[in-house]
């Protein structure tokens, strides 16, 4: 039997003296480099240094060991082709028919010593991404392993036919890309966290796109149970995000959950005093703010006590007994908060399958142009996060009814609703509490009717929140009708005129914001 040859670099040596012994049995010389080489020399394994290869030694305290014309061309050339094969011959290099390598841990090392810089740049593999594209560009000449859970599927295969399928080694060679690609943007996306620079301009070359993300875990199914689903987190992990939350009690998040409790967040953060914020199905149906967060937290159920079952809860106070004690009346998918009290979490526990999740710092705002991203089939949308403070706005007082004061608070409350909620979107404010939510649909005065309607008699006296310009006067006028107090919307329609003139017909005041909100 021709004798071959295997190069096994590894950092991770998990399985390594397993895969090494039976590469022996199967007749193959094992190359191999510094300390994977001592390794396996303690186990008793036959093993033939690199520097024995290339006739020269590790150098620049291991920096260079690989990166030399025997080790890449043993990887490169095609042995289908008679010149290649031919100068090999020529050059003395032996071909290489086996690549075992995993790379540096650069991504165990950034996360424990992320402000170490130079810690982590000596964590930058390069000849291990170099021996592993080399032998990948080459699958059909040469297996390559770089993920130990493919070594004994790739040894029953030599042990059974004597050989490597082609199918498994495109597979294998495909792999080894996704892992350098990954690898390479981690350390992109770290070298750019490191300037002073915001998210908007770090996350792309204004030509190139580049996402690193580290699954989290497979959810039981997506949005529906014939959706398969999965949960990645960014590889640099983010502070404050939903995936970095401690899961207290309760099944796994789902892939909805996830989706409704994120939406969730982004509201709460919006608000100052205690509040209460209950989504269902990403749009809020509950938001109040009181002086207490048990009543934010009555004031929010209250708004809407039946959308909000099987709902999800974020507040931005812990949660207390008094409020646990009335959660529990109800049925809710999930509940985070900042903390739990003792006594509220026991409560809570009571409930065996409510997912009750704490985050410290799920108030704090988004970082300066932070992006978000959409998928498109083929593509990918970037935007930043709508976040804007709506008291920075430039509110203009459009009728000649003015706001009162005491009000104001009220106006503010519905646009920082009302940019959260689907669109089209208007919603009904009373007290810092939603009273009716309208959200969307494809025109605003339906959107207004399914407001008015779910406010009922709480209508009277409300103030409306649009997320756009009133095309028409209608919406005004259907405000009018239900007892709406004063009206707060972006404005820029070309009929802005017919909506002001029916507002200062029937003593109503208006106030253009002159920023759009639209959410889809």
């Amino acid at each position: 039997m021709t004798k071959k040859r295997a190069l096994i670099s590894v950092s991770d040596k998990t399985g390594l003296a397993d895969l090494a012994q039976s590469l022996l049995n199967l007749n193959y010389e094992i190359i191999s480099t510094g300390g994977t080489a001592k390794f396996l020399q303690d186990q008793n394994l036959a093993v033939t240094a690199v520097e024995d290869i290339t006739g020269f030694p590790e150098c620049f305290d291991g920096r260079v060991k690989t990166l030399h014309p025997k080790i890449h061309g043993g990887l490169l050339a095609r042995r289908d082709l008679e010149s290649h094969m031919q100068s090999a011959l020529e050059l003395e290099i032996p071909m290489i028919d086996l690549v075992v390598v995993n790379l540096y841990p650069f991504e165990k090392t950034m996360l424990k010593q992320g402000e170490n810089i130079a810690a982590c740049i000596e964590q930058i593999d390069i000849g291990g991404p170099a021996m592993l594209r080399s032998a990948a560009k080459n699958y059909n000449s040469v297996v390559v392993l770089t993920d130990v859970a493919d070594y004994q599927a790739v040894i029953s295969e030599l042990e059974t036919h004597g050989e490597v399928s082609d199918e498994s080694k495109l597979r294998l060679a495909a792999k080894v890309f996704t892992q350098t690609a990954f690898y390479d943007s981690l350390i992109a996306e770290y070298l750019k966290s490191k300037l002073e620079l915001p998210e908007s301009e770090l996350i792309s070359d204004n030509s190139n796109l580049i996402l690193s993300y580290r699954k989290v875990t497979d959810l039981r199914y997506g949005e529906n149970p014939a959706q398969k689903a999965t949960a990645y987190s960014k590889a640099i992990p983010v502070e404050n995000s939903l995936v970095a939350a401690k899961q207290l009690h309760g099944k796994e998040l789902s892939y909805n959950n996830y989706a409704d409790t994120d939406a969730a967040m982004s509201i709460v953060k919006e608000f100052s005093k205690p509040t209460v914020v209950a989504v269902k199905h990403s749009n809020p149906c509950g938001i109040a703010s009181a002086d207490s967060i048990e009543e934010a937290w009555r004031k929010a159920y209250q708004a809407d006590p039946v959308s909000i079952f099987g709902g999800i809860i974020v507040q931005n106070r812990p949660v207390t007994k008094i409020e646990a004690e009335e959660m529990t009346k109800i049925f809710l998918e999930v509940i985070l908060a900042p903390a739990f009290e003792p006594d509220a979490l026991e409560i809570l526990m009571s409930k065996k399958n409510i997912r009750l999740l704490e985050l410290p710092g799920l108030t704090e705002p988004y970082p300066a142009g932070t992006q978000m991203v959409k998928e498109i089939y083929g593509g990918l949308l970037l935007q930043d996060y709508d976040q804007k403070p709506i008291e920075t706005e430039k509110h203009q007082v459009v009728t000649h009814a003015k706001p009162e004061q005491a009000d104001l608070q009220d106006y503010y409350f519905a646009m920082k609703v009302v940019k959260h909620v689907k669109s089209n979107a208007i919603v009904l404010v009373k007290n810092e509490q939603t009273v009716g939510i309208g959200p969307g649909q494809p025109n605003r005065i339906t959107s207004a009717n399914i407001a008015i309607k779910q406010a009922g008699e709480l209508a009277e006296g409300s103030i409306m929140g649009s997320d756009a310009f009133f095309p028409f006067a209608d919406t005004v006028e259907a405000a009018y009708k239900a007892g709406v107090k004063g009206i707060i919307q972006p404005g820029g329609s070309l009929k802005d005129q017919d909506s002001i003139d029916f507002c200062n017909q029937h003593n109503i005041p208006m106030i253009f914001t002159g920023a759009r909100h639209f959410k889809h």
